[in-house]
């Protein structure tokens, strides 16, 4: 099938294209922070968490300057520290469990689900112990963990429940969206993130109002006023500029996952039956597909071939948490999580991004047709 001549390449994610759809709003926005010199926690953050926070159907939303930094203040707000023990999924990326490291906490790796990516809800239990503080599910690739066993494993063993819902903005689980289930929950505004900043950023999500206090804290400094510190706090404040970019986006999130899931729903439907494994959707899931992640065989040579034909694919994530040099100390080994091991050599991510047309990922689909 020659390359149609409506495109030269299909990107992996193409934020460029985004961009011109938005930005007669964006380039305003961005103006008229500079125009008003409220650069660090000005009134455009106090909007964005306000909007987030309607947006998530939860009680507070206080942003941070990374999806890392929101995961690390959500541990240290419910006081994650040394001789705790933190469970959470192999298969995620290492951003999940460094917070955990830095904290002088322990992460406990439990592996995959094999439909869905998502943590194992049936292998938690076995992995407690008396250190066990907190349970981290994350929402992998857009998907929703499976909450409803996790929060009934929390409430028995009297854990916190933090989601990492960095890949998720916008995701349901049983008709609600994510973030509102657990303790708290941190999201990634990364640019490539459905609702993604012009930089970095994240933000914390909670219903609980002394939790949302500490966060504050947290973030600036440890102050309320300035230079009346009250206890040892950090810089990790979301800058006005990417707030004013966010509230921008943020309008449009819900119609751009819209596209996101009809383009996952094209490639599902065209690519059955020709010995690829796409993701399964459960029923008590609404995506929001991040990344489309399939298996293939000879990924290698599959994305070899996919380059020629000038698409670009990628690994989401080629190395597991417990085979990553860092973390050998933890003990674990290749085996030790079968799922994940097994996923790690053969998943693949195609392109996937809500300003796709039906022409590429057809183009897409016939090229995986014809290396098959």
């Amino acid at each position: 099938m020659p390359i149609s001549k409506s495109f030269s390449r299909i990107p992996f994610v193409d934020l460029s294209a985004q961009y011109k759809t938005i930005a007669s709003e964006v380039n305003p926005a961005i103006q008229s922070v500079i125009d008003s010199c409220a650069f660090i926690l000005g009134p455009e953050v106090k909007k964005f968490e306000e909007e987030f926070t309607r947006f998530c159907d939860v009680g507070f939303a206080v942003s941070v300057d990374s999806g890392t930094s929101a995961i690390e203040l959500a541990l240290r707000a419910f006081d994650v520290g040394p001789g705790d023990e933190v469970i959470a999924p192999a298969n995620t990326f290492i951003a999940t469990v460094l917070p955990i490291t830095q904290l002088g906490a322990q992460p406990v790796l439990v592996d995959q689900h094999p439909d869905t990516y998502t943590i194992d809800v049936d292998q938690i239990e076995a992995a407690i112990t008396e250190r066990t503080k907190v349970i981290m599910p994350v929402h992998l690739y857009g998907q929703p963990a499976d909450m409803d066993p996790i929060l009934e494993i929390a409430k028995r063993h009297d854990l916190i429940v933090i989601e990492d819902a960095a890949q998720a903005h916008g995701a349901r689980y049983k008709g609600k969206r994510v973030g509102g289930f657990g303790h708290a929950a941190a999201f990634s505004f990364y640019p490539g993130k459905n609702l993604g900043a012009y930089g970095d950023g994240g933000i914390v999500v909670t219903n609980d109002a002394q939790i949302d206090d500490k966060l504050r804290l947290l973030r600036n400094y440890g102050q309320r006023k300035k230079y009346h510190h009250e206890e040892i706090g950090f810089n990790h404040r979301l800058d006005s500029i990417q707030a004013a970019i966010l509230r921008v986006k943020l309008q449009h999130l819900d119609a751009w996952n819209a596209a996101r899931r009809e383009h996952a729903a094209d490639y599902t439907r065209l690519l059955e039956g020709f010995g690829v494994h796409p993701p399964m959707v459960p029923t008590y899931s609404e995506p929001i597909w991040h990344l489309y992640v399939i298996r293939v065989q000879n990924r290698d040579g599959f994305q070899a071939f996919l380059k020629e034909r000038n698409i670009d694919s990628g690994i989401h994530y080629p190395i597991p948490i417990h085979l990553q040099p860092a973390y050998q100390y933890l003990g674990y080994k290749k085996g030790d999580f079968p799922v994940t091991d097994g996923f790690a050599d053969n998943i693949v991510s195609l392109p996937m991004y809500a300003e796709l047309t039906d022409e590429m990922v057809a183009y897409v689909v016939e090229a995986i047709k014809d290396f098959l």
